[in-house]
């Protein structure tokens, strides 16, 4: 048996009912095989996979806290601080019925990588917890909040781990998270990214992993010869991620014509109505029924069927998982000629596959989503130096940052005989300076 599907076997018996990590594995080392292969002596000797799929400290722990009718509650908080080879861990904190360890696993695995690629200094990481923010008061969102950063502010630090935003993490739920650090440890560090701007966040940090999606979907056609203008896109979820990739996919000449959440989806044959989306979205906290108020010629429909409308670009930016084979299938049918991920691993193994074999350029999350946690390195770096830069100026620092890792990951997958191939292109770019700084490090 080689040594990668050694480790695979490993990785899924002593980690048993966590899928989602067992498939961020197993998608992960395929794709290193080749590196592995040519390296397999040294590789094993140092035992070096086993230390790359295991987490250097993976923390659980109970959240009690008080609801509005005087119940306490309980719910469980998790960090997976998983590589620290090229610096801090870094990874946001997802607050939503689903979390479990697996999930976070599976999150900060894929974190190591995403890191890398971005050629900032932060290593990997993931946490949250199973508390679901929807429908909880102020009061008791701040109650969970104060009481998980308890916790966890036992194990973060400015120059140790840096938590940021994830599905329910946003500014509100940070804000309550920093005060209360600086409450417990009596100093103003840049502990958390994704904060609000009168307390050191970053300009465009909202922005950064929608406009980041965006900016590698269009060096990537650039240099195919072609261009985002008059392209039609399909985009699913109405969050942070899918709004602000809808705004500069159009602002780029493209027509976005879809948006999803977890009732339904939207079609809007003219393009969706970026202001009408934030205000149902970010200011009414509706749900997209609401959209057709809006937009009379629209279209709503329950469940799920995004992938089945005929566009060029595809750009999954919901959750885990939502683009599977049958998707796939119906986009190739439909002549889509791109698909990039917006989300965490949105598409299934087999839909990845399918969509790679029928000649669509594939452009996986740890490369394509990466502009979010590049802007929380850079919201990092100002905290360190105390400044705070202009949206243009983070704008073009991101711009130039996804720009690059395009490169990169087409340059090793160039480099090892897979050309176009980004899955395998953004996993081993990824992988080999991890790598060489574990390397460097000794055996820790």
């Amino acid at each position: 048996m080689s040594y990668v599907d050694e480790v695979i076997a490993k990785v899924i018996e002593q980690n048993p009912a966590e899928p989602e990590f067992h498939q961020a594995v197993k998608e992960v080392l395929e794709s290193l095989r080749v590196v592995v292969d040519a390296n397999e002596e040294a590789f094993r000797k140092d035992a070096l996979l086993e230390r790359i799929v295991n987490p250097e400290r993976q923390i659980k722990f109970r959240v009690p806290w008080v609801d509005d009718k005087g119940q306490v509650q309980v719910n469980t908080g998790y960090r997976v601080q998983f590589n620290s080879a090229i610096g801090p861990y870094k990874g946001g904190l997802r607050l939503h019925p689903s979390v479990n360890l697996g999930i976070i696993k599976f999150l900060g695995f894929e974190q190591i990588f995403k890191n890398s690629l971005t050629g900032l200094p932060i290593g990997g990481g993931k946490g949250g917890s199973d508390f679901d923010p929807k429908g909880k008061s102020d009061r008791e969102v701040m109650a969970f909040c104060q009481s998980f950063m308890t916790e966890l502010s036992k194990y973060i630090g400015a120059d140790t781990d840096v938590p940021a935003g994830d599905i329910g993490t946003g500014a509100r739920e940070i804000g309550y998270m920093f005060g209360q650090y600086k409450r417990l440890k009596g100093v103003f560090e840049g502990v958390l990214t994704g904060k609000g701007l009168t307390y050191g966040g970053s300009l465009a940090r909202t922005e950064a992993t929608g406009y980041g999606l965006l900016y590698i979907v269009d060096e990537m056609l650039k240099c195919h010869g072609d261009t985002l203008k008059g392209k039609t896109v399909a985009v699913s979820g109405a969050g942070n991620v899918a709004i602000y990739a809808t705004q500069k996919a159009q602002q780029l000449g493209a027509k976005v014509v879809t948006v999803s959440d977890s009732t339904g989806w939207v079609y809007d044959p003219d393009g969706i109505d970026v202001a009408a989306l934030k205000e149902i979205k970010e200011v009414k906290r509706a749900r997209l029924t609401e959209y057709k108020n809006y937009r009379p010629n629209s279209e709503y429909h329950d469940g799920k069927g995004v992938w089945t409308v005929k566009v060029d670009i595809a750009l999954p930016c919901a959750t885990q998982n939502e683009l599977n084979l049958d998707d796939a299938k119906a986009l190739v049918a439909n002549g889509v000629m791109a698909v990039a991920e917006g989300a965490n691993m949105p598409t299934t193994l087999d839909a990845t596959e399918y969509l790679q074999k029928n000649g669509v350029y594939f452009i996986p999350g740890k490369a394509a989503n990466a502009g979010g946690v590049a802007t929380s390195a850079l919201e990092m770096s100002q905290n360190s130096e105390r400044l705070s830069w202009s949206f243009e100026e983070v704008d073009s620092k991101l711009k130039d940052i996804m720009v690059n890792l395009y490169h990169n990951i087409d340059d090793a997958a160039k480099k090892y005989g897979f050309e176009g191939n980004y899955v395998v292109g953004a996993n081993i770019a990824g992988f080999e300076k991890v790598v060489d700084a574990m390397n460097a490090q000794g055996i820790v």
